[in-house]
């Protein structure tokens, strides 16, 4: 018997156009002679929508992204009942389903939100737990406990809006210390959206105003200028594994930003496996297991690091939902690991299934 496998994205965070991509290419790699797939488009103002062509394709020329418009599909709710696990439409029809795989990337969606709500309706799911997804969302949290875990951080400061609106100036003196260039960066939100390179100290101004635009807390963190940027992939729940690494070398942008990401197709180039001794891979897989199990992550996530000219390694951050399209870093650092893309999300699903039994058995789930 086939599972029915709810795929939901888009959402109201600004990293709805990713998600809708992700999404595409999780439902294309899916054996349709194992698994039944649901698409569930959420709309930018989190209207529930099931779309039986699925996510929208990516355009030609990447522009514009691609995203769930409004009425497009059929409206639906989760049933919230117990153990009922099924998807109502306005009609009252309904649609049984298995396991959702969430692939909302950003607030909304990557932060616990609809982790929690999944939760309450006794859903399984791909993907970390509420706690886990929480702090794996906002950056200036997860590092606190990576220090406490004995990892190494990148050296910066956590700014609220308040702080700002109150005392700029004695924020930007706060901030000396990290030198520059530096980074400035929303501390909830992902797909490198809202982030400024600062050379000068009159440009953290409008640095930091740009990340308020997507929160109320921002990150000033100093540059480690000469770095490699790596990453590692982690998959499981209680024992983890991790993948081989893999390097990002922006080309013709100062860093690895949105348009280098998702708009030049030129923009960078992924190197994986990464060019790095063993010793240095051994470290980059036990660091990045290790922050997974700091946030109480499951199922996945990708660990970025930078790695100095002194051979210093540093985790940036931890993404729980990581891209998944089908050229993004964490499915391709898993088929340089011996885990093709149909395998890998094969092996996601049967680690959501196995976490919500495992939770139903303690009496914390339903």
């Amino acid at each position: 018997m086939r599972r029915r496998v709810a795929i939901l994205f888009g959402g109201r965070s600004a990293e709805h156009e990713i998600s809708v991509i992700s999404a595409r290419s999780v439902m294309d790699a899916l054996d349709p002679r194992r698994y039944e797939v649901i698409p569930i488009g959420v709309t930018k103002e989190g209207r529930w929508e099931l779309l039986p062509g699925g996510p929208p394709a990516l355009p030609a020329g990447l522009e514009p992204l691609p995203h769930v418009t409004e009425r497009a599909g059929t409206e639906v709710t989760l049933d919230q009942g117990p153990r009922s696990r099924a998807l109502v439409s306005a009609d009252g029809s309904r649609l049984p389903i298995d396991v959702v795989f969430p692939l909302m990337h950003g607030p909304y969606g990557e932060d616990g939100s609809v982790q929690g709500f999944l939760e309450m309706a006794g859903v399984p799911y791909v993907g970390s737990g509420v706690l886990g997804s929480a702090v794996g969302m906002d950056k200036a949290v997860q590092k606190v406990l990576f220090a406490a875990a004995g990892i190494p951080v990148v050296e910066h400061e956590v700014v609220h809006e308040r702080e700002w609106g109150e005392d700029a100036e004695a924020v930007q003196a706060r901030a000396e210390h990290l030198g520059r260039p530096l980074f400035v960066k929303p501390a909830a939100l992902g797909s490198s959206v809202g982030i400024t390179k600062v050379a000068a100290r009159e440009g953290l101004r409008g640095a930091l105003e740009e990340a308020f635009r997507y929160g109320r807390k921002a990150l000033i963190e100093r540059s480690v200028e000469g770095a490699r940027e790596l990453e590692c992939a982690v998959l499981g729940n209680d024992d983890p594994v991790a993948s081989v690494a893999g390097e990002i070398v922006p080309r013709g942008h100062a860093f690895y930003d949105y348009e280098a990401k998702y708009l030049d197709e030129h923009g960078a180039e992924l190197l994986v496996p990464a060019e790095i001794s063993p010793e240095t891979l051994e470290e980059v897989q036990r660091l990045a297991v290790t922050a997974f199990r700091t946030i109480d992550g499951a199922g996945m996530a990708r660990v970025d690091f930078f790695l100095t000219e002194q051979g210093r390694l540093y985790v940036n951050e931890i993404n729980t939902i990581p891209g998944f399209t089908s050229i993004s870093m964490y499915p391709k650092l898993w088929e340089a690991s011996g885990v093709p893309y149909p395998e890998l999300i094969d092996r996601l699903v049967e680690l959501a299934i196995e976490r919500h039994e495992a939770d139903r058995k303690k009496g914390t789930g339903s």
